[in-house]
């Protein structure tokens, strides 16, 4: 039995994650069978457990991140929904992510030349490599990547003022969620930094902090937050068990409003298939198609 008193969100062996802003009434609990590691950052409070079932559970703020059980069907769709749907990404931007589950994901494209990460937070990425390594599985070191430890939002305003001649073809936001540090992450001003930092034909992901079930007002606001900048913005899901209603969505956007978004635009080979635990071109197109009442909402 856990001391109650080891974690906040600890309480007689069982790990609460809570938030009455973002899913008012209801809470998601995991069984903890021992505390890896919890501190606080100079950014965040980190918790790390274990669980019988989902294995080494990673919490940022009192919010699950990541588990060894399901990281997959974030990390893969976050990443290659957008890297798919563009014809031949060559530079790739990874805001957050310090978990490297999604420079795992991005490294498997053979043809990518250039990866930069911005992570704030090197305590996340230190935990993770000891405590989580499969979800990077080996790619900090890859030699395609650039990793700056600074902020994020603070990096594309840099760049932007900079004119820099080198733009990206996918940018991925792997952030927190938007209570505290990360809130800046979902408004028209971030949006506008996103864009400048993209080629003509580049793609942009983001997760949406928010699922159908939760709060269905906000994804539509958010979505037109996002199309007030970018003429082509769709939105699409995945599924995560130890994600808050098992749902997560995604926001996809392009400065091209002819690209199809929510089609690969290129094959995957029998090798790049293999290595894929969730994602393939079905589930990509699929993604995007939501139940009438909340395709009603979102998408009209």
């Amino acid at each position: 039995m856990v001391n109650s008193s080891s974690h906040p969100c600890i309480k007689d062996g069982w790990f609460r994650e809570i938030s009455d802003k973002s899913f008012p009434g209801q809470a998601f609990t995991l069984a903890v069978d021992s505390i890896l590691y919890q501190a606080q950052s100079e950014f965040q409070d980190i918790l790390i457990f274990s669980n019988k079932v989902y294995g080494t559970v990673l919490v940022l703020d009192g919010i699950i991140q990541c588990t060894e059980f399901d990281e997959f069907a974030y990390q893969e769709m976050i990443t290659h929904v957008a890297m798919f749907a563009h014809s031949n990404p060559k530079r790739v931007l990874i805001i957050g992510g310090g978990d490297g589950g999604v420079l795992r994901e991005v490294a498997k494209h053979k043809g990518v030349e250039e990866i930069t990460m911005v992570e704030i937070d090197s305590l996340v990425i230190e935990l993770s490599r000891k405590f989580l390594p499969t979800l990077s599985n080996g790619a900090f070191d890859d030699e395609r990547l650039d990793l700056k430890l600074c902020d994020g939002f603070k990096f594309l305003e840099d760049i932007g003022e900079a004119g820099a001649q080198k733009k990206f073809d996918v940018i991925i936001t792997d952030s927190s969620d938007p209570d505290g540090p990360a809130e800046a992450f979902f408004q028209e001003r971030y949006f506008q930094l996103l864009h400048n930092a993209l080629n003509p034909d580049g793609i942009v992901i983001m997760q949406s902090s928010e699922n159908i079930w939760l709060n269905l007002n906000y994804l539509r606001d958010l979505k037109n937050t996002a199309k007030r900048v970018f003429p082509n913005t769709e939105y699409c899901y995945t599924m995560v068990p130890t994600y808050t209603s098992g749902q997560l969505g995604l926001i996809v956007c392009s400065n091209n409003d002819s690209i199809p978004l929510i089609a690969p635009q290129r094959s995957l080979s029998g090798r790049e298939q293999e290595q894929l635990k969730y994602y393939n071109p079905q589930i990509h197109s699929s993604s995007f198609v939501l139940p009438t009442w909340a395709d009603k909402v979102i998408n009209k």
